[in-house]
């Protein structure tokens, strides 16, 4: 079975219990907010109903950059956005939030393993490393 298979069947067993993923976003966000007093300032003044629609849309970019290759206006305005010269949100911050989605993907699909782990890694590392390149060059 191929990573994009493994990914693809993973993503689908993590949104089992709420098909919209709104709870496996809730999740996150919580784990995330969790993981760093330096998250938690950036999200201080932060509506999270929107913030869940926003990171719904941009995770999709992510895939979509690993499928297609190319970057889409999503993820190009999120990068900017992100950058040194907007919010200024720092290249480890990415590190931290895949770590975060990694540890509520393995809270949420009951067939997690190392596979599944390299699957989600190898789908999101294109975008991200696109969003901690855009931090110097927006």
């Amino acid at each position: 079975m191929s990573f994009d298979d493994i990914f693809d069947e993973s993503y689908d067993r993590v949104l089992l219990e709420s098909p919209d993923g709104i709870e496996f976003f809730e999740a996150f966000y919580r784990r995330f907010l969790k993981s760093s007093s330096e998250v938690r300032i950036l999200f201080r003044n932060t509506d999270m109903n929107v913030q869940r629609r926003m990171l719904k849309k941009s995770f999709f970019s992510l895939v979509a950059f690993y499928a297609s290759g190319t970057i889409d206006d999503v993820l190009r305005r999120i990068a900017y956005l992100h950058s040194a010269a907007q919010l200024n949100i720092k290249p480890h911050l990415y590190d931290l939030w895949l770590e975060c989605l990694i540890d509520t993907v393995k809270a949420y699909d009951p067939d997690f393993c190392d596979d599944v782990e390299l699957a989600w890694r190898l789908i999101l590392s294109p975008g991200i490393t696109y969003m901690k390149f855009g931090y110097d060059h927006f």
